[in-house]
């Protein structure tokens, strides 16, 4: 009798379509970001989906890149986006698929109690995940992030905002991250009309503090930083007088320059004992330190600087942001011309050239301030 034919491998394989790739740069160790495919993210209700047309790479992402901060392996890095709507969730209202947007770097939900006490940086999992004080910095840290094709925007309607006519992607391209974290140097610190300012370091991050001092009233801006072009750089930007850390004790410059006074306000941005030691020692009494350095060990503070802690000194520390009021914010800075940030683009890659970008900019060879990726 004759016997059913068995089925074939083939009829029984799913016809399901495997689901679309794209190019991103991966965390695999430390020491390792290599770029590689990876399926493009599906979204829910509440998400979009961005085209990455410019992203960057961050002092952050190099402390991913060295094992300084922990991050899942396989994890997309990067949080600067700038790109097309690709596809909105079904529950996503106000923005239309084709619309140029940017999204911070930090990504607040709108909701939690964070954001309701009116911190929404601090919005975010927190210690649950093994990871201290983070706020809602999730790109490149907790999901996949922006150094990719394609970007996976969470509660969209609380982030993307939508990028002005005439404004370039480059032009744009400082707001989600830096720019929103050096401008928060300054306003934390309290900057007001007629204030005496030093900023420790013109890397990225400080010459926005250095730009951001300025729109808040400062009247003179100290940057203390030793590479003649970043030196020119914070010139531009709003520096009144230049400290080349290299040739004098920047303390004893910057006491001199300010008559013994000291600093009403202190901008620490580089994420050293050195640097924010110095920062608290050039503080006038009842002067603030506003603190932007990501440290990678435990910071001291010293006795006399300190005053014993009886000298009405403030320390305040920041995290970058976001939410799409706020890159709208910095978004008209930029498109009324009160802060040109063009000059801190110095290099751009292809994203298949991103491992050579983070050769370059991890160690900051060829002048490089900001490199623009381009998928």
């Amino acid at each position: 009798m004759p016997t059913s034919p068995q089925a074939s491998p083939a009829s029984t394989t799913s016809t399901r379509p495997r689901p679309p790739k794209m190019r991103a740069a991966i965390f695999v160790e430390p020491g390792r970001i290599e770029l590689d495919d990876k399926p493009v993210p599906e979204i829910g209700p509440l998400d979009a989906l961005i085209r990455i047309t410019t992203t960057t790479i961050c002092g952050t992402d190099v402390h991913i890149l060295k094992g300084e901060y922990p991050v899942a392996r396989g994890l997309t890095i990067g949080h600067e986006p700038v790109g097309i709507i690709e596809k909105l969730g079904s529950s996503v209202l106000g923005f239309r698929e084709g619309q140029r947007v940017i999204a911070g770097a930090i990504t607040p939900s709108g909701h939690s109690a964070a954001c309701l006490c009116g911190c929404s940086s601090q919005d975010g999992p927190g210690e649950k995940h093994g990871f201290k004080a983070m706020g809602g910095w999730r790109f490149g840290n907790t999901i996949d992030g922006a150094q990719a094709d394609f970007l996976l925007v969470p509660d969209a309607m609380v982030n993307l905002a939508p990028v002005p006519d005439g404004l370039s992607d480059e032009q744009v391209l400082m707001c989600p991250d830096i720019m929103s974290t050096g401008f928060s140097g300054a306003e934390n610190g309290g900057v007001k009309i007629g204030d005496s300012v030093a900023i420790f370091a013109q890397g990225p991050i400080g010459l926005c503090a250095t730009a951001g001092a300025k729109l808040m009233g400062a009247t003179r801006i100290i940057a203390v930083e030793s590479i003649p072009e970043r030196q020119a750089v914070a010139r531009r930007l709003g520096a009144d007088e230049i400290v080349d850390f290299s040739k004098v004790d920047p303390v004893d410059e910057i006491m001199r320059l300010t008559d013994g006074r000291g600093v009403d306000v202190s901008i620490e941005a580089l994420g050293l004992q050195k640097t924010f030691e110095a920062a608290l020692r050039v503080l006038r009494p009842g002067g603030t330190l506003s603190s932007l350095g990501v440290y990678s060990s435990d910071l001291t503070i010293p006795l006399g600087a300190f005053a014993a802690g009886l000298g009405d000194h403030r320390i305040v520390t920041a995290l970058c942001p976001g939410g799409k009021e706020r890159m709208r914010r910095l978004m008209d800075v930029v498109a009324t011309g009160r802060a040109d940030l063009g000059a801190l683009v110095t290099h751009r890659f292809p994203l298949e050239r991103i491992t050579e970008a983070y050769e370059m900019f991890s160690h900051q060879r060829d002048g490089v301030l900001k490199v623009a990726i381009t998928p």
